[in-house]
């Protein structure tokens, strides 16, 4: 079949063609900054809320340029807890996620905070803001993804289930639409098979009352 009667025939259908998305590095690892151990050590389950947290940064292009949206997810039920979003990658971008994250559960002295190899994590302004509230870092090991696999799913259905789907004319309608995607659906209505088809919020809600 020639590419004309493809493209006809795609008309006839009412199917478009999906782009592929542009790649963006996020972490840049080459840095002088001191980096944890791996202290999580993909003990991605953990038993408690506030045990294991567990960032990460993503972005999507728009009319305007890049946004980055950073997140922090607790392991304990899959739900994010922080986020921030900006036309930018630097550490400011991952202290309001992490803030935000502290300022929203207050978590105890001993959580596992992880997170890759990037200097926006590494530098001394973010071990700085970890260490004042009691929580020890944790990072990947060079080239190990594994260990953050559960903040990348949730990026991949942000993407799949949202972002993908449309063209963003500006940061500013991205913006409140990852938002909305994080707040309104997958942390109170999205169901996760891990949590035994309850949304993050319910499997949280229901362990407090039992």
């Amino acid at each position: 079949m020639g590419r004309y009667q493809a493209r006809s025939l795609r008309r006839q259908a009412e199917v478009a063609v999906k782009p592929k998305q542009r790649f963006k590095a996020t972490t840049d690892s080459r840095h002088g900054y001191p980096v944890a151990p791996n202290r999580l050590d993909r003990q991605v389950t953990v038993a408690a809320p506030d045990r294991g947290w567990a960032a990460a940064i993503s972005y999507r292009w728009t009319a305007e340029g890049w946004w980055y949206v950073a997140v922090v997810m607790d392991l304990y039920s899959r739900r994010v807890i922080g986020w921030s979003l900006a036309d930018h990658r630097r550490v400011d971008l991952v202290n309001e996620a992490l803030t935000m994250a502290l300022g929203r559960r207050k978590p105890k002295a001993g959580l596992i905070h992880h997170a890759d190899r990037g200097s926006q994590y590494a530098c001394h302004h973010y071990q700085a803001l970890l260490a004042k509230h009691s929580v020890l870092g944790s990072r990947s090991r060079q080239g190990d993804c594994g260990d953050n696999a559960v903040v990348e799913r949730c990026f991949g259905s942000l993407k799949s289930e949202r972002t993908d789907q449309r063209l963003y004319q500006t940061r500013a309608e991205a913006k409140g639409d990852v938002i909305d995607y994080s707040e309104r659906f997958y942390n109170s209505r999205r169901r996760h098979a891990y949590l035994g088809y309850l949304s993050p919020m319910e499997f949280e809600t229901r362990a407090a009352v039992a």
